[in-house]
C-alpha cells in the first residue's frame, strides 16, 4: 500500500509541475508579444503565481516522494545501479538547481523591472537588455523538455545506459 500511495504522490507531483510549467511558458510567451507595460506586469506576475503557486510545490512533492520512493524501495544510493532512476535523479537535481538559481533569479529580476516599467508608463532599456539575455531564456525553455526525459524514463525504464547514447 505504501508504495500505491506514494507513486499517487509522485504522479501528482509530475502533474503540477508539468501544469506549472506550461503555465510558465505561455505567461513568458505572452509576455515577449506585449509592448503595453501593464500587460507585460500581468503577464510577469502571472509566471510568478504560475512558479512559486504550481512549479515548486510539485517540485518538493516530487523531491520527497522520489526521495522516500528511492530509499524504501530502491535501496537508498543502490539506485545508482538502475540507470533510468539515476538518470531520473539526475536530470531532476539538474532542473531543481537550474529552476532555483538561474531561472527563478531571471523572472524574480523581470517581475522587479516589470513594476519599475508599469510606473514609468513605457519600457525601459534594462527591461530590454533582461528579456534579451540568452542563458536565462534558453535555461527556461528547455524545462519542459527536460520533463519530458525525466518522465520518459520512468515510464520506458530503460535498462541498460544505451538509451542515452547515440549509435
Amino acid at each position: 500500500m505504501t508504495y500505491t500511495l506514494l507513486k499517487f504522490v509522485h504522479v501528482l507531483g509530475a502533474v503540477l509541475i508539468g501544469g506549472g510549467l506550461i503555465g510558465v511558458w505561455v505567461s513568458d510567451l505572452r509576455s515577449r508579444q506585449l509592448r503595453d507595460p501593464s500587460l507585460f506586469a500581468e503577464a510577469t506576475r502571472n509566471i510568478a503565481i504560475f512558479y512559486d503557486g504550481v512549479v515548486v510545490p510539485g517540485a518538493l512533492i516530487l523531491l520527497f516522494s522520489g526521495a522516500w520512493m528511492t530509499v524504501r524501495f530502491y535501496g537508498g544510493w543502490d539506485f545508482l545501479n538502475v540507470s533510468w532512476l539515476a538518470g531520473m535523479a539526475a536530470l531532476f537535481a539538474f532542473e531543481f538547481i537550474e529552476g532555483n538559481t538561474v531561472t527563478r533569479l531571471y523572472f524574480m529580476r523581470l517581475r522587479r523591472l516589470a513594476r519599475e516599467t508599469l510606473s514609468a508608463g513605457q519600457f525601459t532599456a534594462r527591461l530590454g537588455t533582461e528579456r534579451g539575455r540568452l542563458v536565462p531564456t534558453f535555461t527556461h525553455f528547455l524545462d519542459l523538455p527536460m520533463l519530458f526525459l525525466i518522465i520518459a524514463l520512468g515510464v520506458i525504464k530503460p535498462e541498460t545506459w544505451n538509451l542515452f547514447l547515440i549509435k
